[in-house]
């Protein structure tokens, strides 16, 4: 682990094994830590944040790291790729896009420290009011397993450039690529204590971490299940939280869609990184005039996703990322077959021996009532629902608990944007799905979670906000 500019162990020399869940082998062991690294790792944080060299940082100096950072990410881009690849299964051309995307946001938060602005309140006295902008404090961050490198820095980024410390705690499936990172900060010069990353799991780990009483702010990307755990356990130290829970995303297609581009999206949407996305477009709407068609050629198309190892370049999915995560889906896709039409797939790839190998799997004329439309998979399982009419599509897609991502497919720009306003979701695009910029907003309503990630909203989360008063009469106050 690394803690208070070092790298350690867990106390009495607790050690776990990490997966390539391509192989089933075991590729490294990493530190159990618990409550008692967690303690150590925050004291470090706390310590760097009132006394260190960092509580006197100015947001230039905290700029220039994060700038390093991304650059000595971008020099490693290469060996970090192929970590990821093998230690979470996803495609190696995926891991490449992971990796460069990582390196941007860190420059897009270099940028954007010294753009913390305060301000000036008008107010009717003679007095000056003043709003000012400060990090709140040492920063609890629980990062999930399905972009471990990325989600690293979506949660260090913005808070390293609002002055705050930081307690990582990466998903015990996939620690690697984050601890590879650790490895530079001293040397780039974040001092001691700054960050800090303690590997373990999420009951004796990341549940120390949430409760301590000197954390002031969690971040949690994961299931909305644990995301409801961290909310009552934050609140009996009244800490800040924000929370990314995933979803069930709609992913709609009228008539008059482009109907190739149409097709290509629905599957791109669904099984890019073997379906393990929060904002996978996993209930896929069709217009019925287009229904049987579009079906077929969904799947016909899923015949050509080539499986494969990780770091071969024309793998377009790889395995699932661990033995946990490939029983889950499996028994989704036994579900599915009580529930709906089996249209693809349905079952472990046959090709493959070892490895946490599935196919991609696709149920036709789906009911938004059954199990595979209203739970979160986080697998390539795609459920494929008629509606009639643009009133129908809305209602369907807005009938379930999450509301974090929404696709609107059409060639009709109105019916398109009163779709786009009717959905009750954070993100949606329009002829498209997945796109994600470090510019804009990330979040979801509903049972998705609440507060953003990402953008300018992505730094206000670790800031407080402080109003000073400044009384500009020479004479007394009066009030005796």
């Amino acid at each position: 682990m690394y803690i208070n500019g070092e790298k350690v162990e867990a106390r009495g020399g607790a050690w776990f094994p990490v997966y390539d869940p391509s192989t089933e082998e075991i590729i490294a062991e990493v530190p159990d830590g618990g409550a008692a690294e967690v303690d150590r790792a925050v004291a470090a944080a706390k310590a760097a944040f009132e006394t260190g060299p960092w509580a006197q940082s100015t947001a230039q100096d905290r700029g220039r790291l994060l700038f390093k950072l991304a650059e000595r990410i971008r020099s490693e881009a290469p060996r970090l790729a192929e970590l990821e690849s093998r230690n979470s299964g996803k495609p190696i051309v995926e891991a490449e896009f992971d990796v460069n995307d990582t390196s941007t946001c860190f420059e897009y938060y270099g940028g954007l420290a010294t753009k913390v602005l305060g301000h000036v309140n008008p107010v009717p006295d003679n007095a000056l009011s003043l709003s000012l902008r400060e990090p709140v404090g040492v920063a609890g961050q629980i990062i999930p397993w399905n972009y471990p490198l990325l989600m690293a820095a979506w949660k260090l980024a913005p808070a390293l450039a609002a002055g705050c410390t930081c307690v990582l705690k990466p998903a015990e499936q996939t620690p690697l690529t984050v601890l590879e990172m650790a490895d530079w900060l001293a040397e780039i010069g974040f001092p001691p204590g700054v960050v800090n990353i303690v590997t373990g799991f999420g009951e004796t780990a990341g549940a120390p971490l949430v409760a301590h009483p000197d954390v002031n702010k969690v971040a949690f990307t994961g299931s909305a299940a644990v995301g409801k755990l961290i909310v009552k356990s934050a609140a009996d130290t009244v800490k800040r939280v924000t929370l990314e829970l995933g979803g069930k995303s709609p992913n709609i297609f009228f008539a008059d869609a482009d109907f190739e581009a149409a097709v290509d999206g629905a599957l791109f949407g669904v099984f890019i990184n073997q379906g393990e996305v929060c904002s996978a477009g996993s209930r896929i709407l069709v217009e019925k005039p287009i229904y049987s068609k579009f079906v077929e050629a969904m799947v016909e198309k899923s015949k050509r996703i080539k499986l494969g190892a990780p770091l071969d370049r024309e793998t377009k999915m790889g395995p699932v990322v661990s033995k946990d995560q490939y029983d889950r889906v499996r028994e989704y896709q036994e579900i599915g077959k009580r529930e709906a039409k089996l249209a693809a797939g349905g079952g472990r790839s046959a090709a493959h021996a070892k490895g946490y190998y599935l196919e991609p799997t696709i149920f036709a004329d789906v009911s938004n009532n059954a199990r595979i439309a209203r739970e979160e998979i986080f697998g390539p399982v795609a459920s494929v629902i008629p509606f009639e009419g643009e009133a129908e599509a809305i209602r369907i897609a807005n009938d379930t608990p999450y509301g974090l991502a929404a696709a609107v497919w059409s060639r009709d720009i109105f019916r398109a944007f009163r779709t786009v306003k009717a959905l009750r979701a954070g993100i949606v695009w329009v002829n498209h799905m997945q796109p994600t910029y470090v510019e804009a907003p990330w979040g979801g309503y509903k049972q998705s979670g609440f507060g953003r990630e990402l953008g300018p909203w992505g730094i206000e989360e670790y800031l407080e906000t402080k109003q000073v008063y400044v009384n500009l009469n020479e004479s007394p106050i009066g009030w005796y």
